[in-house]
């Protein structure tokens, strides 16, 4: 009996592996050739996701356009680079009927109001649109407040602009009434003091003049 080719047959399947391995060398050689020649086939699949609140900017709309600045502006009506601190001046108010200016001073505090005329801390800035507060003491800059009249104007004049405010309507309400700092749909003035004037003691009431924006330059 004959003895079985055992090498032959090994040798015969080692010679097909190399060749299996020659073979899978080649395709692979191809694959990456054909991708750097002709490039990577395109992924197609759903758009990555973008959260609504923030707004998409396209390459027709450079960062630094006047379109990109207003869009991420925080405020619509005004420009105030910063909100101001407490204690500082916001500007001029200026009262025309009774030939009066006093300083705007950002807060209502003690300290404020001997300063000038305070504007109540997280109202609307002066030409903002919405509700704009300022208050004084009845017996310092608005002892006169109760000689104006409706169609009488205040003038707040700050680094932003000028902005006249007409008087159109006169309240006097509780000093714990809060709609008198309710948020408005266009710029308001609300100027406020304590009631009665003469009153002896702390007043219960407060004489309030609103007044709507006509004008700013």
């Amino acid at each position: 009996m004959d003895r079985p080719r055992v090498w032959g047959d090994r040798r015969f399947l080692l010679g097909s592996a190399s060749l299996g391995v020659v073979l899978l060398g080649i395709v692979i050689s191809a694959w990456a050739l054909a991708n750097i020649v002709v490039g990577p086939a395109p992924v197609t699949g759903p758009a990555p996701y973008v959260p609504k609140s923030e707004p998409v900017r396209s390459s027709s709309t450079p960062t630094g356009s006047a379109e990109a600045t207003s869009a991420a502006a925080p405020r619509q009506a005004t420009t105030y680079a910063l909100d101001p601190a407490t204690g500082d001046i916001l500007g001029t108010l200026t009262i025309p009927a009774l030939d009066q200016s006093f300083p705007v001073i950002e807060g209502t505090g003690t300290e404020e109001l001997k300063r000038g005329v305070g504007h109540l801390v997280q109202t609307a800035l002066p030409g903002e649109p919405d509700n704009c507060v300022i208050s004084g003491h009845r017996d310092t800059v608005f002892s006169r407040l109760g000689s104006l009249e409706i169609g009488d104007v205040f003038v707040i004049e700050t680094a932003t602009g000028t902005y006249t405010y007409k008087i159109s309507r006169i309240r006097i309400v509780h000093k714990d009434d809060r709609t008198v700092v309710v948020p408005t749909d266009h710029a308001v003035l609300s100027v406020s003091t304590c009631y009665p004037f003469q009153f002896v003691g702390s007043a219960p009431d407060r004489y309030v003049l609103i007044a709507d924006l006509v004008d700013s330059e």
